[in-house]
This record gives structure tokens, sequence and C-alpha cells, in this order.
């Protein structure tokens, strides 16, 4: 009986723990903080948990996926909530965007927003997007070992999908050719964020994210770290051991095989399969050892995304109407990107909202939960300048109109040093390597490295960041190993239970060098 060992408690690591223990295997998680979720954490306040990670459900499917490939549902474990609002937008010149849930109800909006033009425009994009999403699904986001070869020969019959791609141009450089009105440029560009790139340096393609969004989104009644615990609660139900507190210091191999995960603590866990779900980051840098450092090549975690400073509270808002998700843009997206290119803060930024309390009928009374984020370069070793930070947010929402009372204090923010100190050797890179370049959704590490017994998953793996890509990561580690056990087995006695379908802290310092995300 094999034992895997799942170094942190992240969407990835939790997927893959579900599948393996569900399969039959001894699975120890071994988790540097107090709970589940990784980068999907909470912070507490007066009105309860806040959410301080990922806020946007999309592509549900994937984890309706997850749960039925292990006899459960996703509706027993937690409630979901569709967003009618998909974004508020917000510009100072004072007009406001919704994007719906319905396709014909956001045309419509883009419409009276911008005029005909515009809308003709938009039903362009939204039929392009939708066939970027459809031709990458496949051959890169479904699979574990994506090539440039496998998608060109999935998409040479489809010439809309060849159309869409955009070929070598930038993301902004597309976005200039479709829309003629620069704020919807503006708003179709922020969704290179969130894979953690610049619109300016990251591919056409990726506005396939844009389709990834229209086709639903989801709020987690009772925040988003629920479903984090849910899926821990899943992995435990299907007989994985949870270890929280404990961070790791090294993986021990013997002639060229993982044998052991050695914690700080000085325990010795023995074991012959590890999946690190972890910034890939701290295996090429050494913080796991010698023998685990070249698993993961330099190119596979450079260069590094965008980090942020977030906000997490709760108070009272007091002006313009709040959305679930709300995107406050800046006037010009150059003052924002060109000035974190070259290491700094914006000077003018876009300012996005999680109203996390809001969505349903009506907004609720006394203080609300709120997470803000500002994007931000990777940390740079260097003291940051939180009240900069402070002026770049506050003065600026109540400015377009939106208050909070009170404002939070300092100790509500984390800043890339922060998140660098949480999730060790990303240098604060949310999204782990940036999607800079044509090629960088296959420059990635893939689930299978060259150390024997050990793979990788999370947001820093294929196939990258978000919760839903996180998440199939996990899958795709542990269609790895199940495969690379059966492979090896020459015994009937290592025959699996269960079977698995295949189908489609923000505050605080970390723990250890070694504290997995």
């Amino acid at each position: 009986m094999s034992h895997v060992v799942v170094i942190g408690a992240g969407l990835g690591g939790l997927s893959a723990a579900i599948r393996l223990a569900h399969a039959g295997l001894d699975v120890t998680v071994l988790e540097a903080q107090d709970a589940p979720g990784g980068k999907m954490r909470t912070v507490p306040s007066v009105a309860g948990p806040v959410d301080a990670g990922p806020t946007v459900m999309t592509m549900r499917g994937v984890f309706d996926a997850l749960f039925a490939d292990v006899g459960a549902r996703l509706e027993d474990h937690v409630t979901l909530e569709p967003d009618h609002i998909l974004a508020r937008h917000w510009w100072p010149d004072g007009s406001t965007l919704d994007l719906l849930a319905d396709a014909e109800d956001s045309a419509d909006a883009v419409r009276a927003f911008a005029g005909p033009k515009a809308e003709r425009q938009f039903r362009r994009f939204s039929t392009a997007t939708a066939a970027l999403f459809e031709g990458f699904d496949g051959p890169v986001m479904q699979a574990a070992r994506p090539s440039f070869a496998g998608l060109v020969a999935h998409v040479a019959p489809r010439p809309a999908i060849w159309r869409a791609m955009g070929g070598v141009s930038s993301m902004a450089a597309r976005l200039a050719r479709e829309f003629d009105d620069p704020r919807l440029r503006q708003l179709f560009g922020r969704y290179a964020t969130y894979v953690g790139g610049s619109p300016y340096d990251s591919p056409a393609v990726l506005r396939l994210i844009a389709h990834a969004e229209a086709r639903g989104v989801w709020r987690v009644k009772g925040g988003m770290h629920r479903l984090a615990v849910a899926m821990a609660g899943l992995a435990e139900a299907k007989g994985a051991t949870f270890s929280y507190g404990t961070s790791v210091r090294r993986i021990e191999t013997q002639s060229g095989e993982i044998v052991a995960v050695h914690t700080e603590a000085g325990e010795r866990i023995p074991c012959d399969r590890v999946v690190f779900n972890g910034d890939p980051r701290a295996l090429a840098t050494g913080l796991l050892g010698d023998r685990a450092q070249g698993a993961v090549p330099p190119k596979a975690v450079e260069p590094r995304s965008l980090s942020a400073n977030v906000w997490a509270f709760a108070a009272e808002p007091r002006g313009v109407e709040l959305a679930h998700h709300n995107v406050f843009f800046g006037a010009d997206p150059r003052t924002e990107f060109d000035p974190i290119a070259a290491g700094g803060l914006p000077e003018d930024p876009t300012l996005y909202v999680c109203a996390q309390d809001r969505g349903g009928a009506e907004a609720p009374a006394g203080p609300e939960r709120f997470e803000i984020i500002m994007n931000a370069p990777p940390a740079r070793g260097e003291p940051e300048d939180i009240p900069s930070c402070r002026t770049r947010t506050f003065p600026v929402l109540a400015r377009r109109g939106l208050r909070f009372s009170p404002e939070p204090p300092d100790a509500a923010l984390t800043t890339p040093t922060g998140f660098s100190e949480l999730f060790p050797a990303s240098l604060g890179s949310l999204y782990g390597r940036s999607p800079r370049g044509l090629l960088s959704a296959f420059a990635r590490p893939t689930a299978r490295t060259p150390l024997k017994g050990l793979y990788l998953a999370g947001g820093g793996a294929h196939p990258g960041a978000g919760v839903p890509m996180a998440t199939l990561s996990g899958r795709h580690a542990a269609e790895a190993i199940l495969t690379d056990l059966a492979s090896t087995s020459t015994s009937p006695q290592t025959a699996m239970r269960g079977g698995m379908s295949t189908g489609s802290r923000i505050a605080g310092p970390a723990r250890s060098r070694s504290s997995p995300s």
C-alpha cells in the first residue's frame, strides 16, 4: 500500500488528497497553517471571518466533477448561489457597467453603456472568447501534459479558433482592434490579472478568461473558505489524515526515490509518494532539500507573476450601491501597469472591491465584510510603503463615492512581503509563473516531475492559477500517481478500492520557510 504525503492543503492538494484517499491509498496532508485552503483563507473581523484570498468561483463543473468522481455531491457540502451580476464596473467619469449572467442582458447593458457599435463588438468578442475557451479546454486545461504541437493539431481544423487566438499579439493590442471604446478595452484587459499578468505583455489568448466568467459566477454561502473546508472534510471522510500547524523541512530520497518527509518539528514520515502543493519555486530554490531542487527547472517558475496589496476587514459602507464584485478603474491602465512593471506601486490603480455580504435580495445591516485588492509587483526585499498603499486605496475610493466607517487599520493589509512570508520562495507572486509570452501556458511545471515519487499541484503548476485551475491540477497529480502505481504493480494485493473516474493568511508571519500553500 502506497503512502502519499500531500504537502499543503490548498485546493490543489485537497483535490489530490480526495481522489487518492478514495482510491484506497494511505494519504497524509501536512499543512503549516491552522486551517485548510492555502491562499483561500480568512481573517477574523467583527462581522465574522472575512475571505482574504480568491473571491470568484467560476467553472463550477470542475467541482461538481470532483465530488461526483468520488461518489459525493457538491451541493451536499456547500451552498452555491449564482451571481446575477457578474461584476459591477466603475470609471472616473462616473460611468458604470454591469456584466450579467444572461448574455443577452450583458449585450443590452453594453449597448446602453457605449452604443450599438459597442454592442456589436461585444457580441463578436463573446463569440471569439467562447471559441477560444472550447478550443483550449481539452488540449490544454484538461490535458496532463499539454504541448503546443498538440494544441495546433486540435485547432488547425477550426479556423474560428485560429482567428480568435490573436497570434503573437498582446492582450491589450488585440482588444484595441476589437473595441473602439477604451473603457471596454480596459475592462476586458483586466482579465489578464486573473492569472497574474499585465494586458500589455500577456498573450491575446487569455481573453478566454472572460468566457469562463461569462459562463457563470457563483457565491459560496458563508464565504469562499467554506469550499476549502468542505473539500478537506470530504478528504477526511475518504480516509485522509490531516496534520495542521505542521511545516515541512525537507524531502528525503534514497537511490533517487522519495522515502520520507521531515517536518520542522523533527518528525520523519516515511512515504513513497509526495504531492507538493506549494509554490514550485520553493523546490527550485532548494527550500525542501538539494535532491528535490532539480525537480523543477528555473525557467518553469520565472518570470514571476503579479502580487497584490490586499485589505480584508469589516466596516459600514457609505455611498455607491455595491454588487458582490466591484471594479473601480483608474483613468489610464498604463498608469497602473507601467509603474508595476518598474517595480513600484501603481500611480492610478484599479481597485477590486469584494462586498462579501452583498449579492442577495437585500444589503445587510451593520458592518459588512470587504476585501480590496490592488495589483502590485512581487516583493523586492525592501520595506513597503504602507501609507502610500493606503492613500492609493481609501481616498481614491472616497473620490469615487465609496467610504468605509471605520477605515481598517494597517494590520488589515497584506503586502507582497507579507505574502512572501506566508508562501515561502513565492516572492509574494500570487499566481506562480507570469503568463508573459505566447507559450507561457506550456512553461509551467506539470504534475509529474523528474524525481521519482514527487508530483506537483496548485496554482504554480499546470494548468495554472485560479480556483478551478488549481483544483484541476490536483486531479492531474492524482491521476499521475495512480497511473504510475498501476504501471509498476506486480501483485494483485496492490489493487486500490473505490476506483476513480477521469471525466472531463493574510496577516501574520509564516511558521517556517517551507510553509505550503
